[in-house]
């Protein structure tokens, strides 16, 4: 993740405060989330890795090829992403820009903004997650989404962290910077922190394809770690709770329902989920994914996957619906 200005923040401070919003779902009577603030990956990032120099990024097409207009804004998906469908669903706005747009326009800070950046995670060998900030408004949602790379990445896919630890070790360190971030936070004076767990992760296209054998089955040891994670994530999660005088720290299950998603597509009307929509599905992502890949499918919505790795907006925006109001439920 990367870093907020201070004169980012400042506006933000002053200027959301004057910002009330009627939310679409059920909210405590005179209570409104008057912004959402995110940090995290790919999952979260609508485009702030556009003008960095890297390969994970995806501004080009086919990516964004549902989103109003068809253009690719960097969103790693075939149109909106979780954070549009949390922020529309709050009744604050229907996209949520990225801090880091050079179109970005005062007003939108009134709202909210992505300081999520592709490739993040808790593990600091994963781009760091944020540098510094300074006041951000007690009554915005902070939604925090992060270790997926950290496990699918770090540790399976480079191995580098894999020398120095087991699972249950590196799943203990991703734990312990995860509660520091979010001490981090909490400290700058957040209050309402949404913290998503790990997914199923070994049943990502791209995790069959590398680990899950001649059938390429989900991949059991990766799925084991995400839930040992979420186990101790949650664990800290109550920590901070029981420490953290008027704060609320919200575990966010993503496993079960995206795991439902993916051994019962049919119920909500999907017809693959074992690769994605881009090209093979079974491996591209970020710059393997383009308009040079063959075979790019015409109807995203019949999948779980946009590519090997991300979801499409369809999948996201089911995911959503069916946990937002149990999560916002859980900051009151």
């Amino acid at each position: 993740m990367v870093s907020s200005s201070s004169i980012i923040v400042f506006f933000l401070s002053v200027f959301i405060i004057l910002c009330t919003t009627e939310a679409l779902v059920k909210l405590p009577r005179n209570e409104t989330f008057p912004a959402v603030l995110v940090f995290g990956d790919s999952i979260v990032d609508p485009g702030n890795n556009n003008n960095l120099s890297t390969v994970v990024k995806c501004n080009f097409p086919p990516y964004g090829r549902d989103f109003v207009g068809g253009f690719p804004t960097g969103r790693f998906s075939n149109g909106k992403i979780p954070p549009d469908f949390i922020a529309e669903e709050l009744g604050i706005k229907n996209l949520l820009p990225p801090y880091s747009s050079p179109s970005l326009q005062l007003g939108d800070l009134l709202t909210g903004v992505s300081f999520a950046s592709s490739g993040s995670g808790f593990d600091p060998l994963t781009p760091k997650l944020v540098k510094r900030t300074n006041t951000i408004l007690s009554k915005s949602l902070f939604l925090v989404v992060a270790g997926s790379d950290d496990i699918a990445n770090s540790y399976f896919v480079i191995g580098v962290r894999k020398r120095q630890y087991d699972i249950p070790a590196y799943t203990d360190f991703m734990a312990t910077s995860a509660a520091s971030f979010l001490k981090e936070l909490y400290g700058l004076g957040a209050r309402r922190i949404g913290v998503a767990s790990a997914p199923p992760l070994g049943c990502l296209p791209s995790q069959r394809s590398l680990a899950g054998g001649k059938q390429r089955e989900c991949a059991e040891d990766h799925n084991e770690a995400a839930k040992l994670f979420n186990t101790k994530l949650s664990s800290q999660l109550d920590s901070l709770n029981a420490n953290s005088p008027q704060a609320k720290f919200v575990y966010i299950d993503i496993y079960k329902p995206f795991l439902d998603l993916i051994q019962n597509p049919q119920k909500s009307g999907f017809e693959v989920v074992d690769k994605g929509c881009c090209g093979t599905g079974r491996i591209e992502a970020a710059a393997l994914c383009s308009l040079l890949s063959s075979f790019t499918c015409e109807d995203a919505s019949n999948y779980v996957f946009w590519d090997s790795y991300h979801p499409t907006e369809r999948a996201y925006k089911v995911i959503i619906e069916k946990i937002i109001q149990k999560c916002v439920d859980g900051f009151f």
